[in-house]
């Protein structure tokens, strides 16, 4: 398991693609989890969101969220460099 954790409701906008596929195999240090629930209610409808190592990650669409958590990622990696 990777020492950066990205947890993903699976009612979340995010789960029409694959994000575990995208962000493990460009990040070997990356671990995606999909949750029943993460229990932000409501906002997995509105939203595409996901946490990264507990830090809730938003995004206006899903492209938005998807370079968030990137950066997200980045910043989580540079801690351990």
């Amino acid at each position: 398991m990777g020492i950066v954790i990205v947890e993903i409701c699976e009612s979340n906008l995010l789960q029409t693609i694959n994000t575990e596929n995208l962000f493990e195999s460009e990040y070997p240090e990356v671990a995606v989890l999909e949750s029943d629930c993460l229990s932000f209610c409501g906002l997995c409808r509105l939203k595409p969101y996901a946490l990264v190592n507990g830090r809730r990650i938003r995004g206006k669409d899903i492209d938005d969220c998807i370079a968030k958590i990137r950066v997200a990622i980045e910043e989580e990696l540079a801690v351990y460099q």
